[in-house]
């Protein structure tokens, strides 16, 4: 437990990192849904969705399915089987095929790659953005030429490098798959994300942006990959009076009470993004003589800002350990680490995250290529050779924490979070 100098009180109810917001025009749509009996994956709400989020994201097609990793997933087939043709034996389109993926990112970025038979390399992330670093990515061609699939996300609502990245896609002829989940509402250079990739998906689980409490959405501006997802999503039933099947399909469609949340919702983006801002602004403000640094916001995006996280500097780092499951650390004077920052913030009654553990780090995946700026490697024991940065995912993993940032806590609540953070560095 939490013990350095005077605990403060804890909040009686628990302020959350990031949950749903709701407003009430969602329980309409729902009840329209269940008045008018399209309780099922067709109805008005999924009709709707799907048109206001094209004009709203700025693409041509929509289509909205039972969660942002199904989007990822039929994106993974459309892309292997537009590359290598269609899967055989059940394999996967992209059987045996290297593909490059954001590192820093959740694993259901990556797991759709699986899903369709590929292998995961993962890209090393860069401290400008926390996203794929561009030098790694081009890097990463010199070691596997033969890679024409990229796997991007924009972390914690903050665009990537995306200009560099398509640059150096074009040049190897290689897709790009973009996971907007987390990014829905974040601009880079004025235009929306979930529209620089060839294949573009975005997710509206519970602590999302836009909530639904569940669901996701493929975004495209070919009509053509929309309608192939659209049947694939509605277990590829062919136009015959049976039940005609003549290729592989999935339970993937959106039900329409979920849609009947989300059309609910998405007026409110801009709200929503508006207050996620104003929390990561008294954050960068009420912990600016501390040790520590926000997490980046480049000059050429704005983002959602869907989560606050902070990263400790290198020497103001207490001693920590991490092993799969469990850490210890010793706290110290004027220093301080994530998981005693962690605990401090549980003590009141708040919820703090680990940032994303980086998928070269996860067992699954750590016999997996993993390439950095300087060169290719597997996991590494340190972020650090001779005092050098030479893994930049494990440095901001092992230095860095989501702070709460949920839209209903007060700014009272969130002047005690920062209260506490500033006592673990006592």
């Amino acid at each position: 437990m939490f013990t350095r100098k005077d605990n403060l009180e804890p909040f009686e109810s628990k302020v959350w990192l990031a949950s749903p917001t709701m407003h009430g025009e969602e329980l309409k749509y729902m009840t329209e849904a269940f008045e008018t009996n399209w309780m099922s994956t067709v109805g008005e709400n999924i009709t709707e969705i799907e048109r206001i989020m094209a004009e709203k994201v700025g693409c041509g097609y929509t289509v909205a399915l039972s969660s942002g990793t199904a989007a990822l997933h039929l994106a993974m087939k459309l892309a292997g089987e537009k590359l290598y043709g269609k899967a055989e034996n059940g394999r996967g389109a992209l059987f045996n095929k290297h593909v490059f993926c954001s590192d820093m990112t959740f694993d259901a970025t990556v797991n759709p790659v699986v899903y369709e038979g590929g292998i995961p390399v993962f890209i090393d992330t860069e401290y400008d953005s926390w996203n794929m670093n561009p030098d790694a990515l081009e890097r990463a061609f010199e070691i596997y030429p033969e890679v024409k699939l990229i796997v991007i996300a924009h972390l914690y609502g903050t665009p990537g490098k995306i200009d560099e990245i398509k640059v150096i896609a074009e040049k190897h002829e290689a897709l790009i798959v973009e996971d907007a989940a987390e990014s829905l509402g974040a601009t880079y250079q004025g235009k929306q994300t979930g529209t620089f990739g060839d294949y573009n998906c975005i997710s509206y689980n519970g602590n999302k942006i836009i909530c639904g409490s569940a669901g996701g959405m493929f975004l495209t501006d070919s009509l053509e990959d929309a309608n192939k997802v659209r049947k694939w999503s509605t277990q590829s039933r062919e136009n015959a009076m049976w039940y005609q099947h003549e290729e592989l399909g999935y339970n993937y469609r959106m039900s329409n009470v979920i849609a009947g949340v989300v059309r609910g919702q998405i007026s409110y983006l801009e709200e929503h993004i508006k207050a996620k801002k104003a929390i990561y602004y008294r954050y960068k403000e009420g912990l600016k003589d501390l040790p520590v640094k926000m997490n980046p916001v480049p000059k050429e995006c704005e983002p959602n800002y869907w989560l606050s996280c902070m990263i400790v500097d290198r020497d103001a780092m207490c001693r920590q350990v991490r092993g799969e499951k469990d850490v210890l650390y010793i706290g110290e004077h004027g220093k301080s680490c994530p998981d005693e920052i962690l605990e401090a913030i549980s003590s009141i009654n708040a919820e703090g995250r680990p940032v994303w553990k980086p998928m070269h780090m996860q067992p699954i995946y750590r016999m997996n290529g993993f390439i950095t700026e300087n060169g290719n490697g597997r996991a590494q024991t340190d972020a650090y050779v001779d005092g050098e940065v030479v893994d930049v995912g494990m440095d901001i993993f092992s230095r860095g924490l989501c702070l709460p940032s949920d839209i209903k806590m007060t700014v009272e609540e969130q002047d005690r979070i920062i209260e506490v953070v500033k006592r673990c560095f006592e």
